[in-house]
């Protein structure tokens, strides 16, 4: 495929990282309730013509999804042409033997649909959660994805390092039916990972969540020069950035921000994030990396945004505090039955002739 992707062949995604919604009476649901209505989500992606859904690992009390797997063999199996994938699944504090094994058993439920993006994690929970060591932070990644590297050719593998137990001739199953797990590598915009994926082979994902997404330009850049540079396969680069959709621009605004500032209080300071308030959230709306609003708003944006960094997937986190369960089923159907089509429409028009269809 090539690295500049035509307008029609776009992808298109959601994530969720399984925050916690809101239930009819304004109180968080229950962790069991919040994952019924993350498979309930998507379906409704699945119907409508979402291309992928990932749900993200975390190991804390805001969100549901602590066993990203699990979560998606449920969809899958509710499901019919919809990818499932981890948005990320954390390698480091995980084994990738079982990595491989889990979702390589997802695939096999979905029928050939599922992906995995490997990550580090945008939190460090599961580090002590698992009796990790932090300050192994970067070896830990780095010799577990070259053993999952090595275990996605399929074949008896043969690995030593320092995290954990050595492999000699080790056959893993289950097997995939096409022998090969679609693997993606989740980047949050370090020169060193991004420079990793393209040794590696694999497609980047891109976490733009805040900012100006032209930024970013630079990694993908240096990720297209890396690739060639090893010689690796070419792939289109991925984004996710978060967002929601509601029926008009004061309605999502409505929606979203109550739960987007609780989040913000109790993530920020954590981060050594300023307090969040209202003129940088709009700023983040109007030129940054947040997308809400009403389907013409958000499609306009998100086409703005492929158009300036040339990505061949654009996947929204549409989910970022408790918003109410109501509401993200809607987000979901407006995505795919109107912010989708009208991104490719405008697209095709930027590029009548490279484009073959509009759906």
């Amino acid at each position: 495929m090539s690295l500049h992707p035509r307008p029609d062949s776009i992808e298109f995604g959601l994530d969720t990282f399984g925050d916690v919604p809101a239930g009819p009476d304004g109180a968080p649901v229950s962790y069991a309730a919040a994952i019924r209505a993350t498979i309930d989500e998507a379906v409704v992606a699945d119907r409508t013509g979402v291309d992928v859904i990932l749900v993200g690992e975390h190991h804390r009390r805001e969100y549901a999804i602590s066993a990203p797997e699990v979560v998606l063999a449920g969809i899958a199996a509710r499901t019919e042409r919809i990818r499932v994938g981890s948005g990320v699944i954390v390698l480091s504090s995980d084994d990738p033997v079982r990595v491989f094994q889990r979702f390589a058993t997802v695939d096999a439920i979905a029928e050939g649909r599922a992906e995995v993006i490997l990550g580090r994690g945008s939190f460090t929970e599961s580090f002590p959660l698992f009796g990790l060591n932090l300050a192994d932070y970067e070896v830990l990644f780095e010799e577990k994805i070259e053993l999952f590297a090595r275990l996605l050719d399929e074949k008896p593998v043969t690995w030593s390092g320092t995290v954990r137990g050595a492999l000699h001739d080790a056959d893993v199953f289950p097997k995939t039916e096409s022998g090969r797990l679609s693997t993606w590598v989740g980047v949050g915009g370090t020169p060193q990972s991004v420079v990793r994926a393209a040794r590696y082979g694999f497609p980047l994902m891109l976490a733009i969540i805040g900012g100006d997404p032209a930024r970013f330009a630079p990694y993908i850049d240096l990720y297209r020069r890396a690739s060639e540079q090893f010689g690796t396969a070419a792939h289109p680069v991925g984004m996710h950035s978060p967002g929601f959709i509601a029926d008009t621009d004061q309605e999502a605004f409505d929606t979203f921000y109550p739960g987007y500032e609780a989040m913000h209080a109790i993530i920020g300071p954590e981060r050594g994030l300023p307090p969040l308030r209202r003129e940088l959230f709009d700023a983040e709306v109007a030129h940054g990396s947040l997308y809400l609003g009403s389907p013409e708003t958000v499609a306009r944006k998100i086409a703005a945004t492929i158009r300036r960094l040339d990505v061949g997937r654009f996947d929204l986190i549409y989910t970022m505090g408790a918003q109410p369960a109501d509401a993200r089923l809607r987000a979901v159907e407006l995505y795919g039955t109107e912010v989708i089509p009208r991104v490719r429409e405008l697209l095709a028009h930027d590029n009548p002739s490279r484009s073959s269809r509009v759906t």
